[in-house]
Order: C-alpha cells, then structure tokens, then sequence
C-alpha cells in the first residue's frame, strides 16, 4: 500500500503499520491511543474559540502518540487528521517538544507559522 499520502483509504493501515505499543494487548487500546487524536482537536478548538490553553494535556497527549507512532510518523497523523486552521498551534506543540520533523509530505511545514503565545506559554512550564 502506498503512504507517500495519507489518505481516508490508507490511514488506518497506516497507523496500524507505524503502532509500537508493546503493552498493548487489545484493538482497544490501539483505537484508546486514536482517540487522543480527537482530545488534541478538541483542545485546540477550546484554546481557539475560548482561549483557553491546556498546556499540559495537550502535551501529555502528544508525547503518549509520539510514544506509540514514532516522532515522524506522529506528526504525519496529526497534520493529516487536524484541520489546517489549528495547524500553527500544532506546529508550535511539536517544535517546544523538539518533535517536528524537516518535512511531512501532507503539509508544507514552512508555510504553517508558530503561535507566539503558546511558545511563550510553553517556555514557561
């Protein structure tokens, strides 16, 4: 199968392909570590509408996907799976965790700006 793209097709296989939990026991788990993909979006659409930031959460949530996905393909799943609106706070998150990568073939990562205030945010944990 071809994942030069993530596409609703492949990204299932995908993320099935790139998984490395080895407590992981069940499907159950593995759809549990999806499902922080949807907890990320919706905290980012909180700091969006609300501007209310969690930090923390958003970080424990990222680290745990980095964890079970590897740093690049981590960062394939969530560009992919978040709308491009909240892209600038995502890049943000994965540039303080020194998880970007150079490059990501579903967006053009130079093009997406950080969020100054989350940085400075972040520089304050």
């Amino acid at each position: 199968m071809d994942f030069s793209h993530l596409t609703k097709d492949n990204f299932l296989m995908y993320t099935i392909k790139e998984y490395t939990n080895p407590q992981c026991t069940n499907i159950e788990e593995f759809h549990e570590d999806l499902n922080r993909i949807k907890y990320i979006k919706r905290l980012l659409g909180r700091y969006d509408t609300k501007g209310i930031l969690k930090d923390r959460l958003i970080l424990n949530h990222i680290i745990v996907l980095n964890n079970v996905f590897g740093t690049h393909a981590c960062s394939r799943i969530l560009f992919y799976k978040i709308e491009p609106k909240f892209h600038s706070y995502l890049k943000s998150f994965l540039q303080f965790l020194n998880y970007l990568p150079v490059t990501i073939p579903e967006t053009d990562l130079n093009k997406i700006p950080t969020n100054h205030q989350i940085i400075k945010t972040l520089k304050e944990i």
